[in-house]
């Protein structure tokens, strides 16, 4: 995901203007007991996750933007970060953050094509239930009508 970095940056800037609120928080590859608010500054300046659930209520709409390419081992297992120790599994994280903000999205910067090559892209895609989007145009344009109808059902996404 850090090649992606750049990119990101650039889509936060433009949303600005486009949400009244909007915050963005970093994390590698999947979410776990924190997120940072500076890439630069990720094993310095950490935000907890409860902490966010505590402070943004489920009004909100939550948009992971991430490429999904890890291994399942990082998903489902204690320990599975790369960066750090994890207490709890990135997946039990990721239920949380879906219960708290039932408007969630995943926006993948991969191409689409490559998402079936990667184990750990079908789970969360699946997990997401297929509201995961690739970081394009359309992509952006599907996200945000699945933002607005969240309980709408989109395994074979047809607008």
């Amino acid at each position: 995901m850090d090649d992606h970095i750049h990119t990101c940056e650039k889509l936060f800037t433009a949303m600005r203007h486009e949400f009244k609120h909007l915050e963005y928080y970093y994390f590698h590859n999947c979410v776990y007991e924190s997120l940072w608010r500076s890439n630069a500054r990720r094993f310095s300046e950490r935000v907890s996750t409860l902490e966010l659930t505590r402070k943004y209520n489920k009004d909100y709409h939550l948009i992971l933007v991430g490429d999904a390419a890890m291994s399942p081992y990082e998903i489902y297992y204690r320990g599975g970060s790369v960066e750090h120790y994890n207490e709890d599994p990135g997946i039990e994280w990721l239920r949380l953050l879906r219960k708290h903000f039932p408007r969630m999205i995943w926006l993948n910067p991969n191409s689409e094509v490559s998402w079936e090559f990667y184990e750990s892209t079908a789970l969360l895609r699946e997990f997401t239930q297929y509201r995961m989007f690739p970081l394009t145009l359309s992509g952006l344009k599907d996200g945000m009508k699945c933002l607005k109808f969240p309980n709408k059902q989109y395994k074979n996404r047809t607008w």
